[in-house]
């Protein structure tokens, strides 16, 4: 038979054990929180901004082109009536290996998946849509080496948590968003033949116009939209 003072101190560890183990299993860990929502968001009951969704690849001459004289000028310019979606994909290809991991072949070769690997992760991590864009032109006008373009472009612009960008490219969330901007690109109705393909508001449009002064064709758009008419007059 167990003496009662034994029996006591078994009791004690035994319940400073369960304590010990509890506090464990209940203390806050750090982990990458990377969000699962859209940034296009609309307010209930106001009027729509033009969603300007852009088909592009990291490494195309017309995407860099595009980007960096017509879709960074235009926002500067039309933000208020206005909404930027970013799909870093283009003519790639995705398969999965034996072990089911995602692997892409792109255009432009393997610094190209990258690099547009890098493009998603910025679009995923960033809020601020004026910066989130910056970023990203900053990049693909050299991406040659897609990681320092990264922190290149993040240090230029005072991005904060650049850690979360490389964390997403470094862990399978960079390959997951790469696969939904394959899902979306080959989800186009007619199919993608051009890169850059724009849409507005979902519709692929006068491509040739919407390339040429995408700012004309967003004013197009934006009727019934407030501050639609003071921004197109003043342009």
């Amino acid at each position: 038979m167990i003496p009662t003072r034994k029996r006591i101190f078994i009791l004690l560890f035994l319940i400073a054990t369960l304590g010990l183990l509890l506090r464990i299993l209940s203390y806050p860990r750090t982990q990458l929180v990377l969000k699962e929502e859209p940034h296009y968001r609309r307010a209930p009951g106001a009027p729509l901004p033009v969603l300007v969704t852009v088909f592009y690849e990291a490494l195309c001459p017309d995407s860099k082109y595009f980007i960096t004289k017509q879709l960074l000028t235009t926002y500067k310019a039309a933000a208020p009536i206005m909404e930027v979606q970013l799909v870093p994909y283009g003519k790639a290809h995705t398969t999965t290996d034996n072990e089911g991991k995602f692997i892409f072949d792109c255009q432009h070769g393997p610094t190209e998946c990258q690099a547009n690997m890098y493009h998603a992760c910025v679009s995923e991590v960033i809020d601020d849509a004026l910066t989130r864009l910056e970023v990203v032109t900053c990049m693909i006008r050299d991406n040659r080496n897609p990681k320092d373009a990264m922190q290149k472009c993040t240090k230029q612009y005072n991005v904060e948590n650049a850690d979360l960008i490389q964390k997403c490219f470094d862990s399978s969330h960079g390959s997951e968003l790469m696969k939904l901007n394959g899902d979306a690109t080959h989800a186009l109705r007619p199919p993608v033949t051009f890169i850059p393909t724009i849409t507005l508001d979902g519709s692929q449009g006068n491509q040739a116009s919407i390339l040429k002064d995408l700012f004309t064709e967003i004013c197009k758009s934006a009727g019934g939209i407030a501050k639609a008419e003071s921004i197109c007059k003043n342009h």
